[in-house]
């Protein structure tokens, strides 16, 4: 069921879904929603761009997590085409960048699609009743940057959303890799 999430308007509840964690258990978006928040982050293990704010992206979501605002990472990749991206390799990943959220294999690819994914990383942030208020990317970092001072958009932005009710007026585009469909058969 797809829910034609659009890829440029906000205010749209957030898909439900049950998807496999790396410790093996499934969870459900009910399950793992933050009380004041929630980020669902698409992201995969090969991709340059997502290599380059894996950090960050934990460092965030420990931040969050303080306000209670809960963040999930969602894998959708084709891993026949990228076997990098396998759940092998996604759980060494998220070991090697210390992830301290769940972070859920989309085998189907159906997630993805239901919430407009469409690169990674992808990031989405709901305020506590699931409504997306936030499309954007995680800071004004980006790859090969010398900018020693980034602004934390996606941190702000929820605390915003938490506080005020509201998303940041601007809000930029995320950018990275297409997400890797799988081939139809």
């Amino acid at each position: 069921m797809s829910v034609n999430a659009s890829n440029d308007k906000l205010g749209w509840i957030a898909p439900k879904f049950n998807l496999l964690n790396i410790d093996g258990n499934k969870f459900s978006l009910d399950q793992l929603k933050g009380d004041f928040g929630t980020v669902v982050a698409f992201i995969c293990c090969h991709c340059p761009y997502v290599i380059s704010i894996a950090e960050r992206l934990g460092f965030e979501a420990i931040e969050l997590k303080k306000k209670s605002i809960n963040t999930i990472a969602i894998m959708s990749n084709d891993v026949i085409q990228y076997p990098d991206d396998s759940f092998d390799n996604m759980k060494q990943f998220a070991y090697k960048y210390n992830f301290t959220f769940p972070f859920l294999y989309d085998e189907t690819q159906e997630v993805a699609k239901n919430y407009g994914a469409v690169c990674t990383p992808d990031i989405f942030g709901f305020d506590k009743s699931l409504k997306l208020m936030y499309r954007g990317r995680i800071d004004s970092g980006v790859m090969n940057s010398e900018n020693n001072e980034i602004n934390r958009e996606l941190f702000k932005a929820m605390i915003k959303i938490k506080e005020e009710k509201i998303g940041p007026n601007k809000q930029f585009n995320s950018f990275g890799c297409s997400i890797k469909w799988k081939v139809n058969e």
